[in-house]
């Protein structure tokens, strides 16, 4: 078994291996050393790299954040899978066409493995979200979609591959607590309200097993090929599903209003590239500890702007719902660290290259 298949799946996390497409993880290898010859290292603080970072973070911050309210605006007018396929079409075949100018040729065991974590990450984890916005506000969505870590936390304690806590399992407590406090916003209201929770929180659960059973596959080394692969497979099988359901057919192209094509427009550049190449250019300059923080920001994001620019409701219910499920999430990953350092194994919290700071967290 490699390193990587006995590594822990929440130290993925946390290590910040794990890129996100419009809030969501995949897996990368180790970041590349960065060499520290930038004028910044040797002269003092370089204002134009402080604003790309500044930039960079707003990127993965608010960026990622508000793609769910994106996603319902794109799926006003435009059936939500039409929406998905269309949106990882595009995004996937820029990223494969920039992976394949670097250098990047993907094998039949890339293709392989990219449709099964297509299946998983897009056709069920996106597919549901998409079509769970129809009826869920997207604030809403962010948060149970933040209930992914505790699913990859249970799935690994399933399969071996994960060691329980006092802290995990109070976090995974609290996180059940949360969700019940979320579902019971909408338990008494129409029944299409519910059922769109419930396809959220399935498309968490794919989501984690694809998490949970990627670092078993034979996926390309390439970071952007890496991403590439499993989202074009993805796109197809979108596409596919979006012919069968009828949903293609149904669909009324002249009618599509541009509050949903811009809606999609900005899913593919802005959530999908932008963020994307943002979050891969800080991993190789800041610890991943600090760039993972993007995980509390996002439904936070989501919350307020589905608050302030789609009418969602902000209750008090839902902000304790919040607190327990970003709780949650801390508190596994700081029971996970601790299991890690009793093992001998402390996860890497900063990649090779980056510049180390005692007591801080420095970007190079």
């Amino acid at each position: 078994m490699s390193r990587e298949q006995s590594q822990p799946i929440l130290d993925l996390i946390r290590s910040g291996r794990m890129i996100n497409i419009a809030g969501r993880p995949v897996i990368l290898p180790n970041p590349k050393p960065v060499a520290e010859t930038s004028s910044d290292s040797r002269h003092g603080p370089n204002p134009g790299h402080a604003m790309m970072l500044a930039l960079a973070f707003t990127a993965i911050y608010v960026v990622w954040g508000s793609t769910y309210l994106a996603i319902r605006r794109a799926v006003e007018t435009i059936p939500p899978l039409v929406v998905a396929g269309v949106r990882h079409t595009i995004a996937g075949a820029i990223l494969l066409a920039w992976a394949w100018a670097r250098g990047f040729r993907p094998t039949r065991a890339h293709w392989l493995s990219g449709l099964v974590l297509g299946f998983f990450f897009f056709l069920v984890g996106h597919g549901t979200l998409h079509w769970a916005e129809q009826y869920v506000g997207s604030g809403l969505a962010a948060l149970l979609i933040a209930t992914e870590p505790m699913f990859i936390f249970v799935l690994g304690l399933a399969m071996g591959q994960q060691k329980s806590s006092r802290l995990s399992l109070l976090g995974l407590s609290l996180g059940v607590i949360g969700v019940a406090l979320l579902t019971g916003v909408e338990i008494s209201m129409q029944g299409s309200s519910s059922l769109g929770l419930l396809a959220v929180l399935v498309g968490s659960v794919s989501w984690a097993v694809g998490v949970v059973i990627s670092p078993k596959l034979k996926l390309p080394e390439d970071a952007l090929g890496r991403t590439a692969v499993p989202l074009i497979c993805g796109a197809a099988m979108l596409l596919l599903a979006s012919v069968l359901t009828g949903e293609f057919q149904a669909t009324h192209w002249a009618n599509i209003s541009v509050k949903s094509l811009l809606g999609l427009a900005y899913l593919i550049v802005f959530g999908s590239i932008i963020a994307f190449t943002a979050y891969t250019w800080l991993l190789q300059r800041c610890p991943p500890a600090l760039v993972a923080t993007h995980t509390y920001a996002n439904p936070v994001v989501a919350l307020l702007l589905g608050w302030l620019l789609a009418s969602e409701r902000l209750s008090l219910r839902v902000a304790l719902a919040s607190l327990a499920i970003l709780g949650a999430i801390v508190l596994i990953r700081k029971g996970e660290s601790a299991v890690a350092k009793r093992r001998g194994s402390e996860p890497e919290l900063q990649p090779v290259g980056a510049r180390e700071n005692a007591g801080s967290l420095d970007c190079a």
